[in-house]
């Protein structure tokens, strides 16, 4: 197990406070690890784990304390042999009923420190915000990146060769189970697909009472196959026309927003640099993890380009950018990421093969004349920087420590 120390930088200021620390993000993703890490941080600060209370509700043996009032009972009656402050930790809390109450309950009437895990965006909305507004801080928990993907293959095999893990990343992602069957391709799809079919059953069908399926799981497909392509809901009605289906666009919507809130798909807004304003149509799509995309949809090879500017989009993530596509004139740039008021922008290329693939990718930037820092990424082992933008193999980009 690595110690996913992204996510423990940002947790470690917060523990022990009063402030409610929630783990958001898909379904095994991590989160349930990022517990056991923030447990294993507390007892080396001295806490003993007899102050730990640690409920899972997908457990069944929990399932009578899916309720607020169950679980208050149970917390109160396990509270009361302890002496010292209490630390409470709840895997996905929304399968309780009513579950911010209780969770407010337990602030205000015990010593305690409370951390909870949801699969669910809208875990944050609605009533918690009024029960919680303000007490609250919440970090989203993504599959692997690439670095914590090699720090495990490492583990495994300490001198296997960065490329060579690299293309294992491009084919299978980064949910984290993973790196415990990695030598068997055939198990890791399986995973992937079971992984897949629980969100979507779970996560989206289940919780959105969602009773065209069939349609749901063509959207999911459609959004597979365009990711990182720009299209609007206009264009999935459309194309469902074309085959002979008629599909409302509020339908379309629905289910979109369906797949976001269970961090399936992350959608990505188009900004015109020249009149800095953000475009209402033409959005693009990406992928929590791009393995689950080759083991429902398949061809990651053949579409080698999206995979690639996947990968880079979910790395923007979690490095705590906010991200826009930037559209200067007729050219796009394929990522503009801004954070604590400054800016980078990244495209992304397979290979620079040709000198019109590189005059595209580097010129795009002619119209820009700030000094923020400009990438270009690629496959390319060579160093191609000029005119100030500077060029990365794709593998030490995410592999680098800072981008600014």
């Amino acid at each position: 197990m690595i110690k996913r120390e992204l996510y423990m930088k940002q947790i470690r200021p917060f523990i022990g406070t009063e402030l409610i620390k929630v783990l958001t993000g898909m379904r095994r993703s991590g989160k349930s690890v990022m517990l056991e890490l923030i447990q294993a941080e507390l007892i080396e600060q001295g806490i003993s784990p007899s102050q730990f209370i640690y409920l899972n509700f997908e457990n069944m043996s929990n399932a009578k304390f899916c309720t607020s009032s169950a679980l208050h009972d149970e917390i109160c009656r396990q509270i009361a042999f302890m002496e010292n402050k209490a630390y409470l930790f709840f895997d996905e809390i929304q399968e309780v009923e009513n579950w911010e109450k209780c969770i407010n309950s337990f602030r205000l009437e015990f010593d305690c420190d409370i951390y909870i895990t949801g699969s669910n965006a809208k875990l944050l909305s609605g009533e918690l915000a009024t029960y919680l507004a303000g007490r609250y801080v919440e970090f989203i928990i993504y599959p692997f990146s690439f670095a914590e993907f090699l720090d495990m293959n490492q583990q495994i095999q300490p001198s296997i060769n960065t490329a060579t893990v690299f293309r294992q990343y491009l084919q299978l992602g980064g949910m984290p189970f993973l790196t415990n069957i990695l030598n068997n391709e055939n198990a890791c799809n399986q995973y992937l697909k079971d992984v897949y079919n629980s969100v979507v059953l779970k996560d989206i069908i289940k919780r959105n009472h969602i009773r065209d399926v069939d349609l749901l799981e063509r959207i999911i497909t459609y959004i597979l196959a365009n990711i990182g392509q720009t299209f609007s809901a206009s264009s999935i009605t459309k194309y469902f026309k074309n085959e002979n289906r008629r599909v409302s666009h509020d339908t379309i919507i629905n289910y979109l927003k369906a797949c976001q809130d269970a961090f399936l798909f992350y959608k990505v807004s188009r900004e015109d640099l020249i009149g800095k304003r953000i475009l209402s149509v033409n959005e693009k799509y990406y992928v929590v993890d791009h393995g689950l995309r080759e083991a429902i949809y398949g061809q990651n090879h053949r579409d080698i380009n999206q995979i690639l500017e996947n990968i880079i989009f979910m790395e923007i993530l979690r490095r705590g950018y906010t991200v826009t596509i930037g559209k200067s004139g007729t050219k796009e740039i394929d990522f503009v990421c801004s954070k604590n008021g400054q800016k980078i922008y990244i495209q992304v290329s397979y290979l620079l093969a040709s000198p019109e693939t590189i005059n595209r990718k580097f010129g795009v930037y002619d119209s820009i004349r700030d000094h923020y820092p400009k990438y270009v990424v690629s496959m390319d082992e060579f160093d191609m920087s000029q005119n100030g933008i500077r060029h990365y193999n794709i593998r030490d980009f995410i592999l680098k420590e800072n981008w600014d």
